[in-house]
């Protein structure tokens, strides 16, 4: 008799589902990917993706991620009619209200909306020939040994014909998103809770699209102000796919944007700077404002369990959900692709304890720690601040004010933003007396922000 086929079943069709796929198919010999939504084929918004109609960002490393498993990738979003430009020279950066000063550091940009550029990952992994899509499927619940030492599968519900079905793997990977369920699974299975850390951030962010005769950007691909705690509203307007133009504008704290139009408007004439709301007074929108809540970020510890089930691991948003204005998530996801495939063996099976720890340690501590430190950077944001993390609260202030003076800083901040770098290499000699230098410098009366007269919201 032949050898059975080893199965993976991934849960959840999301960005992080899609790169576990991918990396799947080296060990596996049939890689199912279970979503509540039709996946093949479609090309707009999709319903188990809200996040779907707001601003689509990946990080540097993210890129060079997707590369490396897809290659080919960043020229079929240029051939779909995605502009380009340098990650850090083409886009115009504010913080704390004042422009850096930017050089190009050679790392592509390539604006593209979620949908697009989720299709294009999506067929992808379609020509992968051991990977097969099972659609409209709800997740009832994970399937285990008797005594639930092992995940052997999954119960799905057939949305269509309202029937209940179990797939069986050698193993799960829940990719369902910041929603995922699996920690309460494990719970009536006997586990102990899966250790959560929240941040109550309160964030609400608007999109729109629109079509512009005039360029506002001056050869730039983007503006982005960002959101600090004098001014606690940012947006991020950029060039996108097709000739489109893509404006999020978000507000901390329960300070939202409005949705009528005019509030919309009034809403980015608050912001600290005026060149948005400048870019709009010739804009046609396409379409109506469309909000978005995210009230906390959200990590699981799975790598403080004591125990775990052989068979399951997790990835994605369904471990950690960052918040979205940094943009981090599409770049961890695909990071933590390369953990998986560290942690697969063709006649093993991945150590669920070693895999959390590594993806802990090598994916999510630094963007974590780092987003937690810019976000309880704002006073009333809930959330200890040890003295560790004041003393880097005030080291990022004395770059982001030296990145307005000195290139050279701009470059070393946004490589670590961009996750290229990790956000010790801010502490390099050469980058410290940089630093130093130009934020010490004196300030004349035009270096200082624009106040913004803040709008009321709804």
């Amino acid at each position: 008799m032949g050898k059975k086929p080893r199965r993976a079943l991934v849960l959840g069709g999301s960005y992080a589902g899609l790169f576990a796929a991918r990396v799947l198919t080296e060990q596996y010999d049939e890689v199912l990917i279970v979503d509540r939504d039709k996946l093949v084929g479609e090309r707009g918004p999709r319903r188990g993706r809200p996040q779907g109609k707001h601003i689509n960002a990946m990080h540097v490393r993210g890129l060079q991620v997707t590369e490396e498993l897809f290659p080919g990738f960043i020229d079929e979003l240029i051939a779909d009619g995605c502009p380009t430009g340098d990650y850090a020279g083409s886009c115009r950066w504010y913080f704390n209200g004042k422009p850096l000063v930017r050089e190009d550091i050679g790392y592509i940009a390539v604006p593209a909306t979620a949908p697009l550029m989720e299709r294009h990952l999506r067929e992808r992994v379609e020509q992968l020939p051991r990977v097969r899509f099972v659609e409209r499927r709800d997740i009832v619940g994970l399937e285990a040994t008797p005594d639930r030492s092992r995940i052997t599968g999954a119960r799905l519900r057939d949305l269509d014909n309202d029937r209940d079905e179990v797939i069986e793997a050698d193993l799960v990977i829940d990719a369902t998103g910041r929603g995922s369920r699996t920690p309460a699974m494990l719970e009536r299975f006997g586990y102990e809770r899966v250790p959560e850390e929240r941040i109550k951030i309160n964030l609400g962010y608007v999109t729109q699209h629109y079509e512009l005769d005039d360029d506002p950007w001056d050869g730039d691909l983007a503006i982005i102000p960002v959101a600090f705690p004098a001014s606690p509203r940012g947006a991020i307007f950029t060039q996108t796919d097709h000739g489109k133009v893509e404006l999020t504008t978000y507000g901390l704290l329960g300070d939202h944007p409005p949705t009528d139009q005019e509030g919309f408007y009034d809403f980015i004439r608050s912001l600290a700077i005026p060149d948005i709301a400048d870019a709009l007074k010739s804009a046609r929108p396409i379409d109506e404002p469309v909000p978005f809540h995210y009230p906390v970020t959200l990590r699981r510890r799975y790598e403080r369990m004591s125990r775990l089930p052989a068979g399951l691991l997790v990835t994605g948003d369904a471990v950690t959900s960052f918040n979205p204005v940094y943009a981090q998530g599409m770049t961890v996801a695909a990071v933590a692709a390369l953990t998986i495939r560290r942690h697969l063996s063709r006649h093993g099976e991945p150590d669920p304890a070693a895999y959390f720890r590594d993806l802990a340690r090598d994916c999510i501590d630094a963007p974590w720690e780092m987003t937690t430190t810019v976000d309880l950077n704002f006073p009333d944001v809930p959330g200890h601040r040890s003295f560790k993390m004041r003393l880097v609260q005030r080291y990022l202030r004395l770059v982001q004010a030296a990145a307005t003076r000195d290139p050279k800083v701009t470059t070393a901040y946004l490589r670590a933003a961009g996750m290229v770098d990790t956000p010790q290499s801010l502490m390099r000699p050469a980058t410290l007396w940089r630093v130093l230098r130009g934020a010490f410098a004196r300030t004349s009366p035009t270096d200082r922000p624009r106040q913004p007269t803040l709008a009321q919201s709804s």
